[in-house]
């Protein structure tokens, strides 16, 4: 079982949740994915060569459950989809999404740690994590929208 699946394993049952095969699949699926930001749909049409006897429900229920517990990011990019990554404390990012052709660019670095030890200092607040997004158009639709 890989180090993932492990945390995961532990972060379900100290909740009192069970662990199970299906959700083991899934969330190895999801790992996987490290370059997209996937829906419930994509991952259960890859889940269905695997494991057909996998539901779309019980995809959904067990991406809504991580995402609750904190184990995995719930996106929504503008498009009326929600999108799912592996919540990765070590690695923070921001995303990028292009309105004319729905391209998602994920920007590697943290850039709000300092606003955000202002913001804690400022109103004595606790953050625990935030989501930033910038939407606008990538380099291909404006250099298209230019010929």
């Amino acid at each position: 079982m890989s180090e993932l699946l492990k945390k995961a394993r532990e972060q379900l049952t100290s909740k009192g949740f069970k662990w199970t095969e299906p959700r083991s699949e899934i969330i190895s699926l999801l790992s996987e994915q490290t370059d997209a930001h996937v829906s419930a749909e994509e991952l259960y049409e890859l889940l269905q060569k695997k494991r057909p006897d996998i539901g779309l429900a019980t995809v959904y229920r067990t991406l809504d459950l991580l995402a609750e517990l904190g184990f995995a990011h719930k996106l929504n990019f503008g498009d009326g989809c929600s999108r799912y990554e592996v919540a990765d404390s070590s690695h923070h990012h921001h995303h990028l999404i292009c309105s004319a052709c729905g391209k998602v660019e994920e920007v590697p670095m943290d850039l709000l740690e300092q606003l955000e030890q202002e913001i804690e200092s400022e109103y004595n607040f606790e953050i625990h994590g935030h989501h930033l997004k910038f939407f606008g158009r990538c380099g291909q639709c404006c250099t298209k929208g230019k010929e």
